[in-house]
């Protein structure tokens, strides 16, 4: 099998791999990079999920790349228009160019007296193998299992006649049209599926064991609206109106944690404001404080318009068994149903499940910490993209790409071949990098996958933009946290591993 032999391998070709390929190629044009891509499209996420009304649950101007407008003056996008926004912008900075698709990294192995990584691949449309020899390679994949989602089984579910489906693998032929409809879940998926499919079902219920918070913003921004008719330029609108989000965000997300009942208050209050008396305050009340799970947005209050109208309705209880033609709650109550949404949440799953070595030993990236949030202890030449949880994630992945581009520079100036971040055992604490930041139910689930939570700086992750941009963008590349060394066998016959994850 011939091996084909580049500077830059990034694996994912959606948000975050656009964003990484960009910035490199960027910095620097002449670099051999290549973007491998599972699916025949980019946009990872976006070109994924295709359930009725999928749309961001972040801002656009944020979610939006940095170094590209987004120009419409709508808050939220909905699926399709952010997939040709990645692809759009993919094709702009010549990036789309460089992604191969239907190819499926099988393995990774970093050698030391190479200075490189060694990476299997397998063209998922013929089953054909192909190795590639890189000097650095990105994981840009995200932390969803592709493949499977979260679906618990549910008691009875064998009985039960009608369509069940989950909004990942959502059917292209699935016809709601005059059918009772019941949704399970209260998170964002549930929340837009509920007014998406209102108008032609019969009936939908939004069954859900406890409320989510959930906050209306405007169909379209104001301001964004303003500085059109004024004719200011795109791109200085983009980073007028992004500047002032991300501001927003951070200074909404602190306010709800310093002053947990006086946030509580406020939303419970906005809700209520645009239900009226009609519908049951109760469903909208989270035993738990403002984001500890992350906040819902509908766009013009679309989920409280279908409840008020009574075309759509929520259920608040537990799931006793499915029936034959629909569901029993514990509280005795049935709710007929002839198709069933599991909008239960999804698997989590680090470098879409490709095996990571270095010099033949596994890495298990569970007992590892993260570098500025970027890279992995112990992990020479590789970059691992996690956005953030508690605000856009785009945000994040333009962070840690430009670092990325940052470090190669200076590899490149200095003639190091190899860059690995060091940590001792105080620098790691128990839970994982998301543990500790929110509980969803996804959240819970990605401890066992996650790397862990640092115990203070450079390894701990903030999940604080403006803390993140400094430490990205305007601190030295060269600290004693990070080692830099030349290839070469003497290298790879001393190197260890750090003596906390020896074993792993």
């Amino acid at each position: 099998m011939e091996q084909q032999h580049i500077d830059v391998l990034v694996i994912g070709a959606g948000i975050s791999g656009i964003s990484a390929a960009h910035h490199v190629l960027r910095d620097r044009p002449d670099t051999s990079l290549v973007v491998l891509e599972r699916r025949a499209r980019v946009g990872g996420t976006w070109d994924l999920f295709r359930y009725p009304g999928i749309r961001s649950d972040s801002d656009m101007p944020t979610f939006g790349f940095g170094f590209r407008p987004w120009r419409d003056a709508r808050i939220l996008a909905d699926g399709a228009e952010i997939r040709q926004y990645v692809e759009d912008a993919a094709a702009d900075g010549k990036v789309l160019e460089h992604v191969r698709f239907g190819r499926r990294a099988v393995s990774a192995d970093f050698s030391h007296a190479t200075g490189r990584w060694t990476v299997e691949v397998e063209d998922e449309s013929t089953g054909v193998r192909e190795s590639y020899s890189a000097g650095y390679l990105i994981g840009a994949t995200g932390y969803y299992d592709y493949d499977k989602p979260y679906r618990p089984q549910f008691p009875g579910e064998a009985d039960y006649r009608g369509t069940l489906v989950h909004p990942q693998q959502w059917p292209e032929d699935l016809d709601h049209t005059g059918k009772r409809v019941v949704v399970i879940g209260s998170g964002a998926t549930a929340i837009t599926l509920l007014p998406a499919l209102a108008d032609q079902a019969a009936s939908i219920t939004m069954l859900q064991r406890s409320p989510t918070y959930i906050l209306a913003l405007p169909e379209t921004d104001p301001l964004t609206f303003v500085l059109q008719k004024l004719r200011v330029p795109a791109r200085l609108t983009h980073s007028v109106v992004r500047a002032r989000n991300i501001a927003l965000q951070r200074g909404s997300y602190a306010f709800c944690r310093k002053y947990p009942r006086l946030a509580r208050k406020a939303l419970l209050g906005l809700v209520r404001a645009r239900l009226g008396k009609r519908v049951d305050m109760r469903h909208f009340s989270p035993h738990y404080k403002p984001w500890d799970q992350r906040l819902c947005i509908v766009p013009g209050g679309d989920l409280f318009k279908v409840l008020k109208s009574g075309k759509a309705s929520i259920a608040t209880d537990h799931i006793d068994t499915f029936t034959t033609d629909g569901i029993r709650l514990k509280s005795g109550e049935e709710l007929k149903a002839d198709i069933v949404v599991t909008a239960t949440g999804l698997s989590v799953r680090l470098m879409g499940g490709m095996e990571v070595t270095v010099d033949g030993r596994p890495v298990d990236v569970t007992h590892r910490v993260l570098y500025k949030a970027v890279l992995l202890e112990g992990v020479p030449n590789m970059s691992l993209v996690i956005g953030y949880t508690n605000a856009s994630w785009t945000l994040k992945a333009d962070l840690a790409a430009d670092y990325t581009a940052r470090l190669l520079a200076h590899m490149r100036t200095h003639g190091h071949d190899i860059a690995t971040p060091v940590a001792s055992d105080g620098d790691r604490t128990d839970f994982s990098v998301m543990g500790e930041a929110l509980t969803s139910g996804y959240i819970a689930r990605a401890d066992k996958v996650m790397p862990r939570q640092g115990a203070r700086a450079p390894w701990r992750l903030w999940n604080n933009y403006y803390r993140d941009r400094a430490m990205l963008q305007n601190t030295p590349i060269e600290d004693s946290h990070l080692r830099f060394d030349t290839a070469g066998p003497s290298r790879a016959e001393t190197e260890t591993a750090p003596e906390s994850t020896r074993a792993a």
